[in-house]
């Protein structure tokens, strides 16, 4: 992608081409990060194409505050997440998808043992509070740093470390109980 800063401020200007490389750059890590979050991938596609129409309509208020453009985006995105499981009331869970295993291209035995190893971390993640559900599906599903994190979920650096950390523990002590 190009230099995302030129990129966003050509976005600004209502460049559509600028905007379209932001999506492409982009839209792959918010829709896994929302389809994480809520376990169903068309309300997750849906979900992400709102978060780019908000994003696009919302770009002329961006302003740069020593974070990346992602981290912008993951905001609304995880607003967008909070306001569809209020009004859903649905559990966060992760979904498993046929084509991953598909595309893999394993064997039969492989595929069905990966399908087993993500059910399994499913029902851990179950076990989580909601922020560190949060803070997992931001690092691991949207590829984010730390400090974006921080800023999406709006806490220090220091409470996300201690929230990622506590995850892992707890996913470690639930898979090896199982």
């Amino acid at each position: 992608m190009q230099d995302e800063e030129s990129l966003v401020q050509r976005a600004k200007q209502r460049d559509e081409e600028a905007f379209a490389q932001l999506y492409e750059g982009y839209f792959d890590k918010i829709y896994r990060y929302v389809a994480l979050r809520i376990g169903d991938r068309m309300e997750a596609e849906d979900i992400a194409q709102q978060v780019f129409l908000k994003a696009i309509k919302a770009i002329s208020s961006f302003r740069w505050k020593g974070v990346p453009f992602s981290a912008w985006l993951f905001r609304i995105a995880h607003n967008q997440v909070v306001d569809y499981l209020r009004k859903t009331k649905k559990r966060v869970s992760v979904h498993l998808e046929e084509e991953t295993l598909a595309a893999s291209g394993d064997g039969p035995q492989e595929a069905f043992g990966r399908k087993l190893d993500i059910e399994r971390l499913n029902q851990a993640t179950k076990k989580l509070t909601p922020a560190q559900r949060e803070v997992i599906s931001l690092r691991f599903a949207g590829e984010m740093s730390v400090a974006q994190v921080a800023e999406v979920m709006g806490r220090s650096q220091g409470a996300v470390k201690a929230l990622q950390h506590s995850a892992i523990v707890a996913l470690r002590k639930v898979l090896s109980a199982a």
